[in-house]
């Protein structure tokens, strides 16, 4: 059950909190008790969504996906991915400091639409985030094995799509899934200091790849960029293009995680937003020169290796062993960290639903530790069907990956039950919400906000394609082939079941309560 409270009249609307006292007023204004420890700063905010990103993990990951499907000129859909994203990331920052509450794109999401659609945005959010746990950290059997043997402790091979690969990812994912709960229920104020910690080391180990990979660049930038690869000859280049361009689409989301723990953050209406915009723009610009950098040391842009191995290989063949080795260190910190925060955000909307009353056994799940101040039930509960996904890749890589591919589709299908009603209240001339925002985009907010909702709707079709190359690259599976459709349709039918469940049930504060939808004055 929620608890309410009344507005404290200390502490009116649309004014700047300034104390804990006054984040618990400001939070007692949309409905609910401060249960949660305040201990996150405006660093360690923007740290939470900079992990998510996690540019050097994802990046470095992918940067074969996308360079195999569309070539060197592949580049150019960083730009216009980003646009699209930073675009729905402003329209998330106005709605962080005016809702500073766990579960944002849920409690945006159905303030501005109503209990249903908001609970399907966070349904998908939580689908999304919790395979997004798995996938993260299974990484850790790319780089780990890598840097010591020892870490291999199932049989020789380290390829995922071996056994024994597989049946080791899933030992390495198991360990830093647990690692990480332990640290997200020892308290936020700790775990804060542990993703300060990482994304720090990840910002040098970006900076370190980026000024190596310039000083051994074999090309300029323009001739690193400027080129197809002889990719899409029969059917012209643009087809190509859109398929390269889920690299990117991989990359830029989770920016909202910096809102997810917005009632354990002081002055959330000032912090958050910030918090938000700068992890997507240091993340643009970080994970834009990983790539032009790449393009230009790689010793040939024709190698087949680049395509198979990506920026692993241009590291192994122009940088010394010592150096490799460290940042592969790296890597595994920033896998490590981007696991930390996304299993921390999951926890939190698993909180914030259960809180509301709209997930099953809700009283159990809402309940937070008051030594800690954490959702330790949630975060546990969040990290267990983690570990089950993990399951799925024994022998199975070719699920897994299309499962991991998948969850991107419907965390951008969330994201448009945000962008979308607020773009329709934006539209009908009213109000996001009460009083006087912290952070408001004025007279931008309705072209801001349409292009966040076209082009998001447009990538999110363009992810889900059903391209054999993409989720069923080895060829014969149809069923891998739309895997995302049946996936998404999937999604919707347990959803749908799940809401009839807990449908009416009381317990969160009514949108009403924050006064959407009021005519501006």
């Amino acid at each position: 059950m929620t608890s309410t409270a009344q507005p404290d009249s200390k502490a009116p609307a649309g004014t700047s909190p300034t104390s804990d006292v006054d984040d618990a007023d400001s939070l007692a204004q949309l409905g609910y008790k401060q249960e949660l420890h305040r201990g996150i700063g405006g660093y360690a905010a923007f740290a939470s969504g900079f992990s998510f990103v996690s540019i050097l993990t994802t990046v470095f990951a992918l940067f074969a996906l996308g360079f195999g499907l569309g070539g060197p000129a592949f580049f150019w859909t960083w730009p216009i991915v980003f646009v699209c994203q930073f675009c729905v990331c402003l329209v998330f920052a106005e709605l962080s400091g005016k809702f500073p509450v766990a579960g944002a794109v849920y409690q945006w999401s159905r303030r501005l639409a109503g209990d249903g659609v908001g609970w399907f945005a966070g349904w998908f959010m939580l689908v999304g985030y919790i395979v997004s746990v798995a996938a993260l950290a299974i990484a850790m059997q790319s780089v780990l094995p890598e840097i010591w043997s020892g870490f291999q402790f199932v049989g020789d091979d380290t390829s995922l799509t071996s056994v024994s690969g597989a049946t080791n990812a899933i030992i390495l994912g198991t360990i830093t899934i647990i690692g990480c709960t332990i640290i997200s229920g020892v308290g936020v104020s700790f775990m804060g200091k542990i993703t300060v910690t990482g994304v720090t080391i990840e910002i040098i180990g970006v900076v370190a790849l980026v000024v190596a990979m310039f000083i051994k660049a074999e090309r300029s930038p323009a001739a690193a960029i400027a080129n197809t690869g002889e990719h899409g000859q029969g059917l012209g280049y643009f087809p190509a293009f859109l398929a390269s361009m889920l690299m990117a689409c991989y990359v830029m989301y989770g920016f909202d995680s910096a809102a997810e723990l917005s009632e354990e953050t002081k002055d959330p209406r000032r912090t958050a937003p910030k918090a938000i915009i700068n992890a997507l723009l240091v993340s643009f610009v970080g994970g834009g020169l990983m790539i032009i950098g790449a393009l230009m040391a790689a010793p040939s842009l024709g190698a087949p290796e680049l395509s198979a191995q990506g920026i692993a290989w241009v590291i192994t063949s122009q940088l010394n062993t010592v150096l490799g080795k460290a940042l592969l260190i790296i890597v595994a910190i920033s896998i490590f960290s981007a696991t930390l925060a996304i299993q921390a955000s999951a926890s939190r909307v698993m909180f914030s639903m259960a809180r509301d009353n709209r997930l099953p056994f809700g009283s159990a799940l809402a309940k937070v530790n008051p030594r800690t101040g954490t959702p330790v039930i949630t975060g546990i509960v969040v990290s267990a069907l983690a570990i089950l996904i993990l399951l799925v890749n024994l022998g199975q890589a070719g699920v897994f990956a299309a499962i991991t591919s998948v969850s991107v589709v419907i965390v951008y299908l969330a994201y448009l039950m945000v962008t979308v009603p607020a773009l329709i209240h934006r539209l009908r001339g009213t109000e996001l919400s009460h009083g006087r925002p912290v952070f408001g985009l004025g007279k931008w907010g309705i072209p801001v906000n349409i292009i966040a909702v076209v082009m998001g709707g447009l990538l999110m079709v363009n992810i889900a394609w059903p391209r054999a190359e993409v989720y069923d690259p080895d060829g014969g599976n149809w069923v891998l082939q739309y895997f995302a459709i049946l996936f998404v349709a999937a999604t919707l039918i347990v959803g749908f079941l799940a809401y009839l469940k807990v449908k009416g049930q009381p317990g969160a504060p009514e949108p009403e309560d924050a006064l959407v939808g009021r005519k501006r004055s």
